[in-house]
C-alpha cells in the first residue's frame, strides 16, 4: 500500500536541517505539503499500474488485453433464440421484425412466414435483450405486444437456455490460466479442454480420452448458467474442435445431464421482518449460486454447506428436518452430470 501524504511530508522534512523551523505552518512545513500530496497520488497511480499488469489483478478492458496475448477473448453476451408456434387465420403473414413476449421481455421474428392450411406454423425467434433474460420455461411466451393481423396465438413449447451474460472476469481468468499452466499440446486432454471452452456459450468441459476405444475422445459441456447444453451448443462446440483437432481423432461431444436436487426444511422465520416467500425466495437464489459454484469442480452437493446456506440467509433464525432428495446425506455427482435446484419445500 502506497505510503499516505502524512508519512510523505514527513520524509522530506526529515531531509531539511533542523535548524530550521519545520513546525505546522512555517515556510517549510507549507511548501512540502502539496509536493506530498503530489507524490502520495502518483504512488496511487503507480499502484494502479502494476495492479493492470497481472491476470490476477487486473479486471475489465485491461485483463482483456492481458489475456489477448495468449489468444483468449472475452466471450460477449448473446440473445436467447428458439422457435414458437403460432397459431392463426389462413393467410395471415408473419412478419420479420414483429414481437411476440412473456411476461417480461420481447421476442423478435426472425424470418416471414405465412399461416398455412393447418393454421398453425413454428417461427424462428431471438429475444431483444441480451443475456439470461432471454432464457424463459415452456409456455411463458404468450403474448403478442401489439395486435399483428390475422395472428391468433403464441407459445414456445421448448424451453430457451441459450442466453448468456457477459464472460466475468473470474470466468476469463480461470481460462487464461487453464490455458498457460496446463500443458495443451499436439491434441492431449487440455487441448481439447481449451479447445471446448473457447466457444460462446461454454460454461465449463470434461475431457475422456479414449472413451470409445483408441482414437477416440470424448467431450462433456456445460452451459454458460452451469447447465445442460442444448443441441445448438453441442454443434458448435463440436464443429469448432474438428476444425482444430488432429488428423485421425473421432471427437464425441455431449451435455452433461442434469441432476436435480430438491430439498425439504423447516425453518424458524423472522417473521417481523421477513415473509416466509422472501425468506424461500433468498434460499433459492443462494442455492442456485452455490450449485453453480461446484459444477464440474465438485463431485459431491455437501449437505453440511446446504444447512449453513440456508442458516446464513437473512430472516433465517434457526431450521430443522433439513432432507435433500429425501436423505441427509451428501449427493454425489457423477462426472457426466451436473447438479441443478429443483425445488425448496417448507414445512
Amino acid at each position: 500500500m502506497a505510503d499516505s501524504k502524512e508519512v510523505i511530508q514527513q520524509r522530506l522534512l526529515s531531509n531539511i536541517s533542523d535548524g530550521y523551523d519545520k513546525s505546522e505552518g512555517s515556510f517549510f512545513y507549507d511548501i512540502e505539503k502539496p509536493i506530498s500530496i503530489e507524490i502520495e497520488k502518483a504512488y496511487i497511480e503507480l499502484e494502479s499500474i502494476l495492479n493492470k499488469g497481472f491476470a490476477d489483478t487486473a479486471t475489465g478492458n485491461d485483463l482483456d488485453r492481458i489475456v489477448y496475448e495468449q489468444g483468449i477473448n472475452r466471450k460477449l453476451s448473446t440473445k436467447a433464440k428458439g422457435e414458437v408456434v403460432v397459431t392463426g387465420l389462413v393467410g395471415a403473414v408473419i412478419s420479420k421484425g414483429e414481437m411476440v413476449a412473456s411476461d417480461n421481455v420481447n421476442f423478435i421474428f426472425l424470418e416471414d412466414k405465412v399461416i398455412p392450411t393447418e393454421k398453425t406454423i413454428n417461427v424462428s425467434v431471438e429475444c431483444e435483450q441480451y443475456g439470461i433474460i432471454g432464457n424463459v420455461p415452456v409456455g411463458a411466451i404468450k403474448y403478442f405486444p401489439k395486435t399483428l393481423e390475422g395472428l391468433q396465438t403464441v407459445t414456445n413449447i421448448a424451453t430457451f437456455t441459450n442466453g448468456y451474460e457477459e464472460e466475468t472476469d473470474e470466468s476469463l481468468r480461470e481460462r487464461y490460466y487453464t490455458k498457460i499452466q496446463t500443458p495443451a499440446t499436439s491434441g492431449n486432454k487440455w487441448h481439447y479442454l481449451n479447445w471446448s471452452k473457447e466457444v460462446t456459450g461454454v460454461g465449463d468441459a470434461r475431457v475422456f480420452p479414449l472413451a470409445n476405444g483408441p482414437g477416440t475422445v470424448k467431450v462433456v459441456i456445460i452451459n454458460s448458467n452451469k447447465r445442460e447444453a442444448d443441441t445448438g451448443l453441442i454443434n458448435e462446440v463440436y464443429t469448432h474442435i474438428e476444425e482444430v483437432r488432429p488428423i485421425g481423432a473421432t471427437v464425441i461431444v455431449e451435455s452433461a445431464t442434469e441432476k436435480v436436487i430438491n430439498i425439504s426444511v423447516i425453518l424458524v422465520i423472522d417473521t417481523n421482518n421477513y415473509t416466509e416467500e422472501a425468506v424461500k425466495s433468498s434460499i433459492e437464489d443462494n442455492l442456485v449460486i452455490y450449485f453453480k459454484s461446484i459444477a464440474f469442480k465438485e463431485s459431491y452437493v455437501s449437505y453440511a454447506k446446504i444447512g449453513n446456506i440456508i442458516f446464513d440467509t437473512p430472516g433465517v433464525l434457526d431450521y430443522s428436518n433439513l432432507q435433500v432428495n429425501n436423505g441427509t446425506a451428501n449427493i454425489s455427482i457423477e462426472d457426466i452430470k451436473v447438479a441443478v435446484l429443483g425445488g425448496v419445500t417448507l414445512g
